[in-house]
């Protein structure tokens, strides 16, 4: 049997996308803005089954909009977000994309205290900008986050938490959804830092639009 090849623009190809996950998902029960991260997770993985392991904290979404909006930073866990977060719509609000793991004094201070250099990049990259935490690679980056919120020292207004993986990445994320904190995560092994990089582009795309409480349909 021949292979058929959709004719679509380079420009459209994105809209087709949406437009096809939208159609095979049907209704869902998730508001507009949850609806635009969990599509644009789905986009970024070619999984719909993410539509039934996303977790959104209540008004998680629009915690992370209004972060973006007030110019706050977001803070990630690996070079690799940075590169794919689309930073010149976070600069237009006067926020910037932050990553410390390449840094010497992060590699200092994972040396002297014995731990991994995720969160080293953590504990030293959190500051009273950081809006967003971003984390889709290490568990040990999302516990740390955890752990300073626990103890006072870190208030981001969200934890975007789905790193993958089979050692500690679902713990990792089970212990996030105990927080009394705005945060989206995913159940289970999946995630990852493309999952992580769809949902603040999701929030980044969000900010642009007039404020929306339609839900999906």
């Amino acid at each position: 049997m021949a292979v058929k090849l959709k004719n679509i623009p380079p420009e459209r190809i994105e809209e087709e996308s949406f437009r096809i996950i939208e159609r095979e998902l049907g209704p869902t029960e998730f508001s507009h803005e949850e609806f635009a991260v969990v599509r644009r997770m789905i986009h970024a993985s070619g999984d719909l089954g993410f539509a039934k392991i996303v977790r959104f904290y209540p008004g998680a979404v629009r915690a992370g909009i209004e972060a973006i909006k007030a110019g706050k930073d977001i803070l990630v866990d690996v070079n690799m977000a940075v590169q794919g977060i689309s930073a010149k719509i976070l600069q237009g609000f006067g926020g910037k994309v932050v990553c410390r793991i390449g840094d010497q004094e992060v590699v200092e201070l994972a040396r002297k205290q014995h731990i991994t250099r995720a969160e080293a990049g953590i504990e030293l990259g959190a500051d009273t900008n950081t809006g967003i935490v971003a984390i889709g690679n290490a568990p040990t980056a999302l516990v740390h986050t955890i752990e300073m919120v626990r103890e006072g020292r870190f208030s981001p207004d969200l934890i975007i938490g789905v790193p993958v993986g089979f050692v500690n990445a679902k713990e990792s994320k089970e212990l996030l959804q105990e927080l009394d904190q705005p945060f989206i995560t995913v159940k289970g092994t999946k995630g990852g830092t493309p999952t992580a990089v769809a949902a603040v582009n999701a929030i980044l795309r969000l900010s642009l639009e007039p404020r929306s409480c339609t839900p999906n349909a």
